[in-house]
């Protein structure tokens, strides 16, 4: 460590400073003080990919883009409610728990202790996918050991909480990712370094954490005796995948190694900065990743925000664009725009600058990925809110109150589309003027470089 000067004050008015400085011994050599050695970065940075919006911006694609140039791609929170697909050679892959960097055969990939997986659901989407032609992930996947354990009883729980409010439910995905966190912050989860040790304690934290649900949901049905056997299999399915990711992805640093991170569902989205309660379990903005990977901020290079170039969402919540006529209609039909894990049409609305400027502010974006501009290549004309406003005064923050988000009044600024397909192109400058000037205004506004 290099903190090894210390100082003390004393509280009297005439006291002196008092500076120790300490030198250090490594085995048995002094090398002296690190303040007189020569500081250097980690030699390599980590590139972190996060949705900017409310998720499904393509975060997918652009991992996949990134992943050919790559050591390691790490996911870092959240379970198998995200979804993200990804075609190869014609061949669609739907990835849940699985980065999408596993496609390529180059790269590691690494599911973080942040993430709380659901080992059925892992093995299912690992079959499935493998069907469709991903080979040899065998050699290629960890997993923490770090990691919390969904069990199909936090599914059902998902579900009766769910039932229980009624018109007021939060429109989950009923995976369990919810009750899962809950147990993770109750401090009665079980993580995968408790299946894979002694099997006798597994089974009693097993059998306590299903009898607390029991006892607050009296309809709960677990066969606890069944689940124990079918764990026990499912222990050594995973024992061989299973590392200290902390430890893996420092020393990979250390060896220049590049490692970029996947962020699942998106910063509004996250449990803190997110349109609370209408929200996932998880900090799922820049901060997820440190927590959710054992990285110090330091070791934070890029930070790119995928945003696509309207705005949709999934369930429920407040969505101050949101379209419910012809147009927002064109866009759920021309964006395909349906859930990957939920499979539920997606609501649509125009590009929000008020959203973007605040997850900027919060994730510290260092370049922008816009996705699905051909999107809307048939439009003669194309808005975007560049302002909220309450009681006609425009606000300078985003609301903390859901309620007050669906309340604001939006301020929206016409820009002329351009009427052409844009869908093969891949050089900036042969795009039509209009489509720039539309790239062009985001930055602008956004003051973030797109990429």
């Amino acid at each position: 460590m290099d903190i090894l000067l210390v100082s003390a004050v004393s509280l009297s008015r005439d006291a002196s400073l008092i500076m120790v400085e300490r030198a250090v011994e490594m085995n048995g050599q002094v090398l002296g003080s690190p303040r007189k050695r020569v500081k250097r970065d980690p030699v390599s940075k980590v590139t972190v990919v996060l949705g900017a919006q409310w998720g499904d911006e393509g975060k997918g694609k652009v991992v996949d883009m990134l992943a050919t140039e790559v050591d390691i791609v790490c996911r870092c929170q959240g379970g198998n409610n995200a979804g993200h697909t990804v075609v190869v050679d014609s061949t669609e892959y739907d990835f849940h728990l699985l980065p999408s960097g596993i496609i390529n055969p180059k790269c590691k990939s690494v599911i973080g202790n942040g993430v709380v997986i659901h080992l059925p659901g892992l093995f299912d989407e690992l079959e499935k996918n493998e069907a469709k032609g991903l080979a040899n992930w065998e050699d290629r996947l960890l997993i923490s050991d770090r990691a919390h354990i969904v069990f199909d009883f936090h599914q059902q729980v998902d579900g009766l909480q769910e039932l229980e409010k009624g018109q007021k439910s939060l429109g989950t995905t009923k995976k369990g990712i919810g009750p899962t966190y809950s147990s993770k912050a109750t401090r009665n989860g079980i993580r995968v370094a408790d299946l894979l040790g002694d099997f006798d304690q597994f089974i009693e934290k097993f059998q306590s954490l299903a009898s607390v649900y029991q006892r607050m949901f009296p309809d709960l049905q677990v066969n606890v005796e069944a689940e124990i056997v079918r764990y026990k299999a499912y222990a050594e399915r995973v024992r061989p995948y299973v590392v200290d990711t902390v430890s893996y992805l420092h020393s990979a640093l250390k060896k220049g190694q590049r490692v970029l991170v996947e962020g699942a569902n998106a910063a509004m989205l996250d449990i803190d900065f997110g349109t609370y309660p209408y929200v996932t379990s998880s900090n799922c903005s820049i901060g997820g990743v440190c927590t959710g990977l054992g990285l110090p901020p330091c070791h934070i290079g890029e930070v790119i925000g995928v945003v696509k170039a309207y705005t949709t969402r999934v369930g429920d919540g407040p969505f101050p664009s949101e379209l419910k006529d012809e147009v927002g209609e064109l866009l759920q039909t021309r964006g395909s725009e349906v859930g990957v894990t939920t499979k539920r049409k997606r609501r649509c609305g125009w590009l929000d600058i008020p959203l973007l400027q605040y997850t900027a502010v919060v994730n510290g974006y260092s370049a922008l990925c816009l996705t699905k501009l051909d999107i809307l290549d048939t439009l003669s004309e194309i808005k975007m809110v560049v302002a909220y406003k309450k009681k006609g005064k425009v606000l300078d923050y985003f609301p903390a109150n859901a309620a007050e988000v669906g309340c604001v009044e939006v301020e929206y600024e016409t820009l002329p589309g351009w009427n052409s397909n844009i869908e093969n192109i891949r050089e900036y400058d042969k795009l039509p003027e209009c489509a720039r000037k539309y790239v062009e205004r985001i930055e602008d506004l956004l003051q973030i470089p797109g990429e």
